[in-house]
């Protein structure tokens, strides 16, 4: 089954420059395909776990997150009802939001360098993910013309904290052809909906019209990861979810993931996390109590 990539239409409200939702049990962001936007997006998820995936780069989260997603960078969302949040904040906005030239003004550099770095995804970490996402809890009550000044103020803080990590390399190509953002989206959502099966190089290379080797080679030069290792990666993120989330035994969460054999499964994850399952889940217990 084809999955048609998703480009998001975004559309602020009649009469504003940026959107502003908030998200919590009652109402929860259904947007978990992969899918890209030309509007910047930052989140906060307000404590609890899940799966940070953006560009070619996945992981875990413990303990909420702080996001800054790039123009047209794809990504999913970070919160389903597994996560344990309490809520999840989101501001769109283009980079362009205030004028052409806005942010050529030299008050503004730091945040033109942000929206640089973001092009990559970048999480905050320690104070700075505190702080921040407390501002933007307190969106909710300011009035439109409070918000843009928090929205500035929450960029020039993002733009001077040292508390960050830029999620996938500076190669990270996705400023390519849209057409290419369309066909990075297909093999990111069939990967995403069949991990758990075996995916052949030419079944996936035919879904985006090209020969094996040209696909292995577009690949790596757009996500700077051979499929493969993208793949494996993809399935030690849902195994690490499973051990976290889930009372499965560790036979059970490797063949969950797609992994067919079970020493293979223990070395790769111990390879990716520093740690094998076990080990990894008794972490966690003490993470989360």
């Amino acid at each position: 089954m084809k999955h048609k990539p998703t480009f998001e239409a975004i559309e602020p409200d009649f009469g504003h420059s940026f959107t502003y939702q908030r998200f919590d049990e009652e109402r929860m962001n259904k947007n978990t395909i992969w899918h890209y936007h030309p509007e910047i997006e930052l989140v906060y998820v307000n404590g609890g776990s899940g799966k940070t995936q953006v560009g070619s780069h996945v992981s875990y989260f413990t303990k909420g997150e702080l996001i800054l997603i790039g123009s047209d960078l794809p990504h999913c969302g970070f919160t389903d009802k597994l996560t344990g949040n309490k809520s999840e904040t989101v501001v769109q906005m283009k980079t362009d939001f205030l004028g052409n030239d806005f942010f050529d003004i030299p008050e503004m550099s730091k945040i033109q360098t942000l929206f640089q770095k973001a092009k990559g995804g970048i999480v905050f970490t320690g104070n700075t993910k505190r702080k921040i996402g407390e501002k933007m809890e307190i969106l909710e009550y300011q009035t439109d013309f409070q918000r843009l000044m928090s929205i500035l103020n929450i960029l020039n803080e993002l733009g001077h904290s040292q508390e960050f990590k830029v999620l996938n390399a500076t190669g990270y190509s996705m400023e390519a052809e849209v057409k290419d953002n369309d066909r990075i989206n297909i093999v990111f959502n069939y990967v995403k909906s069949n991990f758990r099966e075996e995916i052949p190089l030419e079944a996936i290379a035919d879904m985006v019209s090209m020969t094996i080797p040209s696909f292995c080679r577009y690949f790596k030069k757009i996500t700077n990861k051979t499929f493969v290792q993208f793949v494996n990666e993809y399935r030690l993120v849902h195994a690490s979810k499973l051990l976290a989330e889930q009372p499965l035994s560790i036979t059970e969460v490797c063949f969950e993931s797609g992994f067919n054999n079970f020493s293979h499964f223990n070395k790769s994850f111990k390879a990716f996390t520093g740690q094998n399952p076990s080990e990894y889940r008794n972490q966690l217990k003490t993470v989360l109590q």
